[in-house]
């Protein structure tokens, strides 16, 4: 596993649409690995693969309860609003109140193409939403109702 450059605000890779993944091999897994590491390494809560820099339809997260991987994720259901504090490790130092759905059901292959339903709702479903939004290259800026001021480093 190793540590990969996360993709800041401004690269224009970040506002490109993910192609869908097709070939389950080592690549995979190692970007996979790689994502999670680079995810726990900044503290973040989910990371996806266009924020490494690789186009791919991925993404990994943890809100607390162990990594769960998602490859070619689609949100198949939605119940529900809830307006919350976002932030991004690509927008490093931005947050803002978002307007995402309270439940979600989302449907993504694993790194070995087996397919998986997974349920969430608050935080986790924010997680969910939010990095699945990275791969359509849409940011949490766009979702935002409610702005904070820019994080100051002292």
């Amino acid at each position: 596993m190793a540590l990969r450059n996360i993709v800041k605000e401004g690269d224009p890779i970040l506002l490109k649409k993910s192609r869908v993944v097709d070939k389950f091999d080592r690549r995979l897994a190692t970007l996979l690995d790689d994502m999670a590491e680079t995810m726990y390494a900044n503290e973040g809560l989910g990371l996806a693969a266009v924020q490494v820099g690789v186009l791919k339809r991925a993404f990994v997260a943890d809100t607390g309860d162990g990594l769960k991987e998602f490859v070619n994720p689609e949100i198949i259901d939605t119940q529900g609003q809830q307006n919350e504090l976002e932030g991004c490790l690509s927008l490093p130092g931005r947050s803002g109140t978002t307007q995402r759905p309270e439940t979600v059901k989302i449907k993504a292959q694993d790194r070995h193409g087996k397919w998986h339903i997974f349920k969430a709702q608050g935080l986790k479903a924010r997680c969910y939403c939010h990095e699945n939004d990275h791969l359509d290259g849409i940011l949490f800026t766009e979702r935002i109702v409610n702005t904070v001021p820019d994080l100051k480093e002292e």
